[in-house]
């Protein structure tokens, strides 16, 4: 009788031990699931909570992308007489921020959006032509919902740290100019060219110490090939003119 009642407790557990392994299973295979800007939600939610707490004004400049976007820190500073919103995020893609138009692009409501991504996508492997599938998304995604907004795209940098990527990036920056060419309410801003040496390889005097990152001199010639654009398609009420 108690070999029994001990048989029946340890095959007990050991269902119950097999349940539990299938269910951890099953959580593990659901969040493996789960898509790639999946790792940003935890950022997107401080920008909607922030947006709660000091609500943005809407038909700014909106600025969205990597963390080439994220570390710049004085845009206020860089572009005055005009309402600016930094919406970068981490490592980012720009298939990230794709999937985050109708949360941190859209409500905005902004005249013009300034993109920057790219070289995360070319160093995590994919294509020029992926690149230009997924700003062709963006543009679409926005444009369902803001018709009349321009979107800018800069150039992908070239840097030290990723130089064996250049070609890529070369090809990218040519897809994306030449789409941009297409539509009145797309731009390039070539910002790839004036970061060159003569000789045609990246300036390490404009990133940081990793090679990377932009540094403070890096962002002011940004901000010399961006501010015209803004001077002319920011609304009048913040500094700019209408075409």
């Amino acid at each position: 009788m108690r070999a029994r009642l001990l048989r029946s407790k340890i095959g007990l557990a050991l269902a119950l031990g097999a349940a539990l392994n299938l269910s951890l299973f099953a959580q593990t295979a659901a969040e493996n699931k789960q898509p790639p800007e999946a790792q940003w939600e935890k950022d997107i939610r401080a920008f909607e909570a922030a947006d709660k707490t000091n609500p943005p004004p809407r038909g700014a400049v909106l600025f969205i992308g990597s963390s080439s976007i994220r570390l710049w820190t004085n845009l206020a500073q860089a572009f005055p007489g005009h309402k600016v919103l930094n919406r970068g995020f981490g490592g980012s893609q720009l298939s990230d921020s794709v999937a985050f138009v109708d949360r941190i692009v859209t409500p905005y409501k902004p005249k013009l959006v300034l993109l920057y991504a790219g070289d995360n996508d070319i160093a995590s492997g994919k294509s020029p032509q992926r690149i230009l599938g997924d700003f062709k998304a963006f543009v679409a995604s926005i444009h369902a919902a803001l018709p009349e907004t321009r979107i800018a795209y800069i150039a992908i940098k070239p840097c030290p740290a990723r130089e064996k990527y250049l070609d890529q990036v070369r090809t990218a920056n040519r897809l994306i100019q030449e789409y941009a060419a297409s539509e009145n309410r797309l731009l390039f801003m070539d910002v790839f060219t004036p970061m060159l040496t003569n000789e045609g390889r990246p300036r390490a005097d404009l990133c940081i110490k990793d090679g990377l990152h932009p540094n403070a001199q890096c962002y002011e010639l940004w901000a010399s090939i961006l501010r015209p654009i803004l001077d002319q398609y920011d609304a009048p009420k913040n500094g700019g003119k209408q075409p």
